[in-house]
């Protein structure tokens, strides 16, 4: 099962050999194993890569992720069909009524609730009492709107009062780089199990490609917050980027077991496709975020 995200920043040239990435710089040439990768990010715009390589990587639903000259991601390759039967997979997805798909986003709004005030008492901030009633208060397809006033109230609890997430400072830069990351992760895991990421439960914007995508990454944002509160950063420099990215290589809980966490995103994933086909929330497996 691939695990690892490599991330290449400096000019070189990417190509195949053998069921091998090689890596070619002017001062070495390495080899990485085609099937232990999970996730690739070309961070500089200097890099190279022949067509072979693009192909082997598709074809063992590798996460492409390309940056612009600031090194922010701005785009991702994604394969036409990741599964070998997308094409039931699209009358499926199609198919999930209006009730299960309701139910099933009120249990994620609950879950990034819970896991938002399980930080703030981490932290010792007293706000995480509110969010615990936020978290009773949520009704079906959540329309009174708790996930908005939670979301207030914890990120002025965790960067000010004076914090909101359209100001352009360092700790947006990189929130916004981290979800990013974790939007990518979820992308592979939604099209490698032959589901569309336009077709969301909740998010709906016709200019968004990966509203599905949107929809199951918000119960994870928290383990991109918590890591980015433990940084303590002043600028979004390429040290910044890397520690972010490296998380993606952490381990977490998630059924009774301990995995990485990119293995528990397709955990995740999969439960939420099998409680909306199964008409049943029961069967979501969120992973475990305790004190």
């Amino acid at each position: 099962m691939s695990w690892r995200t490599v991330v290449i920043r400096s000019r070189a040239k990417l190509d195949y050999k053998m069921n091998y990435m090689v890596v070619r710089k002017l001062e070495e040439t390495s080899k990485i194993f085609i099937d232990e990768i999970h996730t690739l990010i070309i961070e500089s715009t200097a890099v190279s890569l022949t067509a072979a390589l693009l192909n082997e990587l598709i074809k063992n639903k590798v996460k492409i992720i390309f940056c612009d000259e600031k090194r922010n991601p701005s785009s991702e390759l994604i394969s036409y069909y990741g599964s070998h039967d997308t094409s039931a997979k699209y009358r499926s997805q199609i198919s999930w009524s209006r009730s299960i798909k309701e139910k099933v986003w009120t249990e994620i709004v609950r879950e990034k609730i819970k896991n938002q005030s399980i930080l703030l008492k981490e932290l010792g901030h007293e706000e995480y009492k509110m969010l615990d009633e936020y978290y009773k208060q949520v009704e079906l397809f959540d329309t009174t709107n708790r996930e908005g006033h939670a979301a207030k109230v914890y990120f002025n609890a965790l960067f000010g009062k004076g914090f909101t997430r359209s100001n352009e400072e360092p700790i947006n830069s990189a929130l916004n780089y981290g979800y990013a990351i974790l939007l990518s992760a979820i992308n592979r895991e939604v099209v490698s199990m032959g589901y569309m990421t336009q077709f969301g439960l909740f998010h709906d914007n016709m200019f968004n490609q990966f509203n599905l995508s949107c929809d199951l990454m918000e119960p994870f944002r928290i383990f991109v917050d918590r890591k980015i509160i433990s940084m303590d950063i002043g600028e979004l420099d390429s040290k910044a980027k890397l520690r972010i990215i490296e998380a993606m290589n952490d381990t977490i809980d998630i059924d009774g077991q301990n995995m990485y966490f990119n293995n528990a995103l397709k955990v995740y994933c999969k439960s939420v496709f099998d409680a909306l086909n199964n008409n049943d929330v029961l069967e979501i497996k969120f992973w475990k975020y305790e004190l």
